[in-house]
């Protein structure tokens, strides 16, 4: 019991509660009961303390990580997690990608590519603080003006109701087309002032239909 504490110690701090891994320890020190030979001629010590760093590792490997990833790219970040503590300790410094490669003996994309697998070992609640005043969900997401368009839309069909079909077109070709009114009065044969008096009646007639109806008028039909 006092070594799989003093194992389990080893990897407090990354998350795991201290009690909890000395239980996973103890499940390596049963197997290691099971699995030692006495007339071997090894010490149980020395036969039983890598079955039970292996099952902590273990553990952290299948149970701990929030999203799953590659088992290679769990044992590199163990690799690069090793190399920048021990540069840490012999320079004070954190260690450049640059300089974990040629540790390593492995590529700077690879490296990267550890790095970036790691952050999957944690994933934050969206309950989680970020800053004094507001949560991690304050910060994804916003308001969809699709939402607007959408009810703004219905709105203008509802108003088109109050109109006929000349006046509809007239309104659509001003405010949805943007054509002057100077072309309207082309395709209609009228007037540039009786365009701009039918555009006036039809947005009055329309702003009058929708508060008949007990919606507010959207203010895309005052402009």
């Amino acid at each position: 019991m006092p070594l799989v504490r003093s194992l389990a110690r080893r990897y407090a701090g990354r998350g795991e509660q201290l009690e909890d891994l000395v239980q996973v320890g103890l499940i390596g020190l049963v197997k290691a009961i099971d699995r030692f030979d006495p007339g071997a001629g090894t010490r149980f010590v020395s036969f039983a303390s890598p079955n039970i760093t292996g099952e902590i590792k273990r553990h952290f490997r299948d149970h701990c990580w929030a999203l799953h990833v590659p088992r290679s790219v769990q044992e590199l970040d163990q690799k690069l997690q090793a190399e920048r503590r021990q540069v840490l300790a012999d320079h004070g410094r954190e260690a450049t990608p640059e300089e974990l490669a040629e540790r390593l003996g492995i590529t700077v994309e690879q490296v990267r590519e550890g790095m970036q697998g790691a952050q999957a070992y944690r994933a934050l609640s969206l309950d989680h603080p970020a800053g004094e005043t507001r949560e991690v969900l304050d910060t994804r997401g916003g308001d969809d003006p699709g939402y607007d368009r959408v009810e703004l839309d219905a709105t203008i069909r509802d108003a088109f109701e109050a109109l006929d079909e000349r006046e509809r077109s007239v309104v659509t070709w001003r405010f949805y087309d943007e054509l002057l009114q100077r072309e309207i009065a082309e395709r209609i044969g009228v007037s540039q002032m009786q365009v701009s008096r039918i555009i006036s009646q039809s947005v009055e007639r329309m702003h009058e239909h929708v508060a008949a109806g007990g919606r507010p008028a959207p203010a895309a039909l005052a402009a």
